[in-house]
């Protein structure tokens, strides 16, 4: 069965999830506005620059799930997904998704961006299977830091490696759809390395290696799915 892996933001989103939801968490008042915004920029700005201290930012994006009552999270949470996520979705998405299950292939979504978020975000897409940074848990509670390797850079290699082995999944014909430079080592694994939308950095680099390249500014080009067939 052919693997079909996605990054999720800027990707399939006009937008980065996990960014949007820390300018969120500003407007509804669940955290310090000025402070929190600008280590929310700073931390995308790294981001986009390749230089993100992922464990410092996890400990900044996960203390409000600790912090906040799990009940007004999860209300806050489908506000968010209505008001900031659903109008990011690229129109060509549902489409392209739709024509990799006519074909047979296995969707996952393969993200950086906790799980609270994008668990919800996978299941709008009608993609099952979630490979994301999970927050840990402990009696029901957040705690605040991550269980295991999160997923961002080589992590998003290791998780889904253990995901496909355990999944009797096979590399043979895998694809992987993603937006950014960081993103480099999964593409490097993959069969069929597919630039949506890339970065400068990452855009040179599929020119350079002849990756197929896909443009929101070119709809037909997303019409294929000749990598799941």
């Amino acid at each position: 069965m052919t693997v079909v892996l996605f990054d999720l933001d800027n990707t399939l989103l006009a937008g980065d999830s996990d960014y949007a939801w820390g300018q969120f968490l500003i407007k509804v008042g669940a955290v310090d506005g000025p402070s929190y915004e600008q280590a929310n920029r700073r931390f995308y700005e790294d981001y986009r620059a390749g230089t993100l201290d992922i464990a410092a930012f996890l400990v900044f994006a996960l203390r409000p799930l600790h912090e906040l009552p799990r009940a007004q999270l999860l209300a806050w949470r489908a506000e968010f997904l209505e008001e900031s996520i659903r109008p990011l979705i690229k129109p060509w998405v549902f489409p392209l998704l739709a024509s990799y299950r006519e074909a047979g292939a296995t969707l996952a979504l393969v993200t950086a961006t906790n799980s609270f978020v994008t668990a919800p975000i996978a299941e709008m897409l009608g993609i099952t299977h979630l490979l994301a940074t999970m927050p840990e848990e402990r009696q029901g509670a957040f705690t605040g830091r991550p269980e295991g390797i999160p997923c961002f850079r080589e992590g998003k290699v290791h998780r889904v490696k253990a995901w496909m082995t355990a999944s009797d999944y096979a590399w043979e014909g895998s694809s992987f759809y993603s937006d950014s430079h960081n993103d480099l080592p999964l593409l490097e694994t993959v069969t069929y390395p597919i630039a949506v939308d890339p970065d400068p950095q990452l855009r040179a680099i599929a020119e350079e290696r002849g990756w197929e390249i896909l443009l929101s500014s070119s709809p037909a080009a997303h019409a294929s799915t000749k990598n799941a067939k």
